[in-house]
């Protein structure tokens, strides 16, 4: 079973902005109740999608740099990127319908 992976602000470009498939990053941290929330339904995301999306968690605490560039102001943040571009990105805790919307945007 694939789970979401961690992420860390060094690791960004290439995770991320560099990487041949879409990523769907989790903007996230431990003290969140709704980021716990969505754990369990980002890994079945991330399961359901291997080889597809790449599904990645970065916890804002250990990694300020990145959710100020990207204007995270709330968590958890979930921000869909395509060739290192936003898609689109959903704020709050959501049920999983919702997520698989965002992944069908970049995978038709």
């Amino acid at each position: 079973m694939s789970k979401a992976l961690p992420l860390n602000d060094s690791d960004f470009p290439k995770e991320v902005v560099e990487s041949g498939l879409p990523v769907l990053v989790d903007f996230w941290a431990t003290w969140c109740g709704p980021c716990q929330t969505m754990g369990p339904i980002l890994d079945n995301i991330a399961d359901e999608y291997e080889g597809k999306v790449k599904v990645m968690k970065l916890n804002v605490d250990s990694n300020p740099v990145t959710p100020s560039t990207f204007g995270v102001r709330g968590i958890p943040t979930l921000i869909l990127f395509n060739k290192g571009e936003i898609v689109d990105r959903i704020v709050g805790a959501v049920p999983k319908g919702t997520v698989d919307g965002l992944i069908k945007k970049v995978l038709g």
